[in-house]
């Protein structure tokens, strides 16, 4: 007899659509691609398993020269670099706009894939209003 679990497709840390919309650097296309699919976020601490309410904790860049703090965004999460936290999460539209309406202003500039293949740049505003349009 055949489980339900084993038919069930393994999670994927990826938004292809998101990937489109850096290759062709369409932030009409970008901002689609964040209403409607997910976004992969390196985590400093993993979330709890057995509590869905624990998103884990997110890491973002600190420039020790200007203090400025950068949020790392990735379409896939292959094109993470090994130099940041290994852990990632996969969050949903509405994470991110949360995440950028409570942190948005201490975070100076957000990136997608920023080591490639096509990396990207916007300001928490841009996205904000992105996310809400």
């Amino acid at each position: 007899m055949a489980g339900k679990k084993r038919d069930k497709k393994p999670l994927e840390f990826r938004n292809t659509q998101l990937a489109d919309a850096l290759q062709t650097q369409d932030m009409a296309a970008l901002a689609f691609a964040l209403r409607h699919g997910p976004t992969v976020v390196p985590l400093l601490r993993p979330g709890q398993r057995d509590d869905p309410r624990d998103d884990g904790e997110v890491w973002t860049y600190r420039d020790p020269n200007t203090g400025d703090v950068a949020l790392l965004l990735f379409s896939d999460a292959a094109n993470k670099p090994a130099a940041l936290p290994p852990g990632v999460g996969l969050q949903s539209p509405a994470w991110l706009r949360a995440f950028l309406g409570t942190h948005g202003d201490q975070i100076t500039t957000v990136f997608f894939d920023i080591a490639g293949p096509h990396a990207m740049q916007a300001s928490p505003v841009d996205l904000l209003a992105a996310l809400e349009a």
